[in-house]
């Protein structure tokens, strides 16, 4: 796999992760635990997004669109349809990436500084909490009604390729996810919540 590629689909994986993070429900006490117990309490999610990508090299953002859909404890499946279809599928460490009529897989395996920093993220989505903290510094801020959960890398291997992961929301619904990576690029998406099929 060409550095480039690593580098797309590193970006489509923690992007995808951090977007499927279900609905929260209003808490008292909004703590880190009560976030992990209302993501362990989700096991699928389906969501919509919209991206929008500001990359060093280039000279306007890019936009993107499509459909999320995660199965705990690891499966995601991140579907963009717009302006290209192409879609990117991770089930337990292997990942698949389809464009084109082309598919290209590898095991995260092979790749132990990307699978650390999929396998927080996944941590995440699972409400699993000591297995992020592991790997992040997880901070959170506000209240059930409007909170802003951010993840900075502990590893410096992974802090070299992402900044910062902050997820935000208001009302307990996860409404905006921005991930600056170190090189300065950065995306923000927001989600729209889908019913499972």
């Amino acid at each position: 796999m060409t550095h480039s590629s690593r580098r797309f689909v590193l970006r489509a994986l923690l992007t995808g992760c951090a977007l499927l993070i279900p609905t929260l429900s209003q808490a008292a006490a909004w703590t880190l635990d009560t976030l992990m117990q209302t993501l362990a309490s989700h096991p699928a999610n389906r969501a919509s997004f919209v991206e929008t990508k500001t990359l060093a090299m280039l000279d306007a953002p890019i936009e993107s669109s499509g459909e999320l859909r995660f199965v705990a404890p690891d499966f995601l499946e991140m579907r963009t349809l717009k302006p290209k279809q192409q879609t990117l599928i991770l089930q337990a460490n292997q990942v698949t990436f389809e464009m084109d009529g082309r598919s290209h897989q590898f095991d995260l395996r092979d790749h132990p500084d990307v699978a650390v920093l999929i396998n927080s993220i996944r941590a995440t989505l699972n409400g699993d909490r000591k297995t992020l903290q592991r790997d992040y510094t997880a901070t959170l801020k506000g209240n059930a009604a409007k909170w802003e959960l951010t993840l900075t890398p502990v590893d410096a291997k992974a802090r070299a390729r992402v900044r910062q992961i902050e997820i935000g929301g208001r009302q307990g619904r996860v409404q905006t996810i921005a991930v600056q990576q170190a090189d300065g690029d950065s995306s923000l998406m927001t989600i729209h919540e889908l019913p499972l099929q």
